[in-house]
């Protein structure tokens, strides 16, 4: 029987069972609401509870302005599906499980979602753990804190810390729910010992953000980044100075004058400001969580050294986009081999979307496939999609297993070695191709 009752150190938790072999618990704190004073500091340990907590339903998701109705994005993941409640009070997160006892020691996949720093959560419907359960693997998704609420750094706020060094919630945020993780998923049948990281676009941003910060060490074993990690795919983090300069505009927006002032703003106010500043807010190297650049701590060596898999999609945003993010990656495996580590795995997927002409193999488009929830999706889905599928979320179900996403029935995949770097297609037809990894 699938587990429905789970003793974390904060209190016991009662979930739900989703089959014989698949149970979910949804909407878990693992840290203190950040609301109040506790807005632009770092996460504080959850609140302890008495009796047997009900986590069957997702919780708030961080303040933020949703895609605008019609558009593209919208119609894509969002359209009649996106009745979400929002709040500060949004430091949850999601686990599904295919344990019936606490003694299995599951792999575990630990979820960090997109959206440009400025939107998304764990509870978004193309995120579902069912499918990897069935697989033997535990699927994570959290929430963290986004935009100005997640990624605000300003002299106010560096002078209230006792290190003199602000910014960078949302990624301490993403630490805190990695800690968690470890503390308590053996009592969801995990392993805390094998942990694999993985995000897409913002997401792969941020699990680049972990495997370069001395905070995160050691609390995970594997890492894949989708359509954002590498070198230069996306525009990765600033500089503090940059930070501050942005958080002055919107203070100079505000028309505030204290930090007491500015922690008293609607969230929503700031939530729209955010948006005007296009994005802007992300992680900074503030000399602590980041004590250099993303692109230099990897060139030095002092990221995570552990197995990795990466890859983007063919059309992503565009073609200028999808050139950027490939080369990014080929960038990354060329430093992996300058550093005499083991070879990545490296993949480009191509699958044209059905059910329009011109969408391709879109900046996200992976995801229904990763997760195995085609069936959630508006497009007319094939046999040939739901196979793609099935083989895709089996590479990551074993790379999270092993490291390596190879196993009996699937095609074989090739590590980008350095003598013959290749990637491979998946799409329709699953190619090992060769990859000139000197493209810019």
């Amino acid at each position: 029987m699938s587990m429905t009752l789970a003793q974390t150190r904060y209190g016991i938790l009662s979930g739900e069972a989703l089959s014989e072999t698949s149970s979910v618990f949804r909407g878990i704190p693992y840290a203190a609401p950040p609301v109040g004073q506790l807005r632009w500091k770092r996460p504080q340990p959850p609140i302890p509870w008495k009796g047997i907590r009900e986590a069957v339903s997702f919780s708030a998701i961080c303040p933020q302005h949703r895609m605008e109705p019609g558009s593209f994005y919208h119609t894509e993941f969002y359209a009649g599906k996106d009745q979400v409640m929002q709040s500060e009070d949004c430091l949850y997160l999601n686990i599904w499980t295919p344990a019936q006892s606490p003694e299995e020691r599951c792999p575990v996949l630990f979820w960090i979602h997109g959206g440009a720093f400025a939107h998304g959560s764990g509870s978004e419907i193309e995120f579902d753990g069912a499918n990897f359960n069935q697989l033997g693997v535990i699927l994570v998704t959290i929430n963290y804190r986004c935009n100005a609420l997640g990624f605000l750094t300003h002299p106010w706020l560096d002078a209230e810390m006792e290190d003199g060094c602000s910014g960078n919630y949302g990624c301490y945020d993403q630490i805190a729910a990695l800690d968690w993780v470890r503390e308590n998923i053996t009592a969801f049948g995990g392993d805390p010992d094998n942990i694999t990281i993985f995000g897409q676009s913002a997401g792969a941003m941020s699990v680049q953000t972990l495997i370069s910060s001395p905070l995160a060490q050691g609390k995970f074993s594997k890492v894949i980044m989708q359509s954002g990690g590498g070198f230069g795919g996306l525009s990765l983090g600033c500089t503090k100075e940059q930070g501050a300069a942005l958080a002055q505009e919107i203070i100079d927006r505000l028309g505030v004058s204290s930090l007491e002032e500015l922690r008293q703003v609607d969230a929503w106010k700031l939530v729209e400001l955010s948006d005007q500043l296009s994005g802007r807010l992300c992680p900074v190297v503030d000399g602590r969580l980041l004590p250099d650049s993303h692109e230099a701590l990897a060139r030095s060596g002092k990221v995570a050294d552990v197995p990795y898999l990466l890859g983007s999609c063919q059309d992503e945003m565009g073609p200028e986009s999808a050139r950027r993010f490939a080369a990014g990656n080929y960038k990354w495996c060329k430093n992996q081999y300058a550093l005499h580590r083991r070879a990545p795995y490296l993949y480009w997927f191509n699958r044209q979307m059905p059910g329009d002409d011109d969408a391709g193999a879109f900046h996200s488009s992976e995801l229904w496939y990763v997760f195995g929830t085609l069936d959630r999706c508006w497009r007319p889905m094939t046999e040939a999609d739901y196979q793609l599928s099935r083989i895709i979320s089996n590479y990551w179900a074993n790379f999270a297993k092993t490291g390596n996403p190879n196993a009996e029935g699937l095609p074989e995949w090739s590590p980008c070695l350095a003598g013959t770097p290749t990637e491979l297609t998946l799409g329709q037809r699953m190619l090992n191709h060769p990859v000139n990894l000197d493209q810019e």
